[in-house]
């Protein structure tokens, strides 16, 4: 499994697309592989703030209920209420179509790694 290059990767396997103090997040297609299918996803307001590291939702599938971690410290900007509709685009595509929320972030404070690193975290956790 590869991942893009030009995204950041959390350790509980959420990616960042940052971009000039906005930034968009999803969850990685190795943990939705890992979960099956997924039947529900609570995900934040527009509106609300978050610190680095916090949970901001939960994605439920036939397996099991996971948090869902914001990257950084951020104020979310808009959500894909698409993805909480048809939670096949998820998995079917979960760095484009998959998109979780777009937030607006003031400096990179959280612990990101690059697609190297998080498929290295990944062989080591298998």
């Amino acid at each position: 499994m590869s991942f893009p290059k030009d995204l950041k990767y959390t350790r509980e396997h959420e990616w960042i697309r940052l971009e000039n103090g906005k930034a968009t997040i999803g969850v990685t297609g190795y943990a939705l592989e890992q979960l099956g299918d997924v039947v529900h996803l609570e995900l934040p307001k527009v509106g609300e703030t978050f610190k680095a590291g916090s949970t901001f939702g939960t994605i439920e599938s036939t397996k099991t209920v996971s948090d869902l971690y914001m990257p950084i410290t951020c104020k979310v900007s808009a959500v894909n209420a698409d993805a909480t509709k048809n939670l096949e685009s998820l998995a079917e595509d979960p760095y484009k179509k998959g998109w979780l929320i777009q937030v607006e972030y003031a400096k990179e404070d959280g612990e990101l790694i690059s697609a190297s690193e998080y498929e290295s975290y990944i062989a080591e956790e298998e």
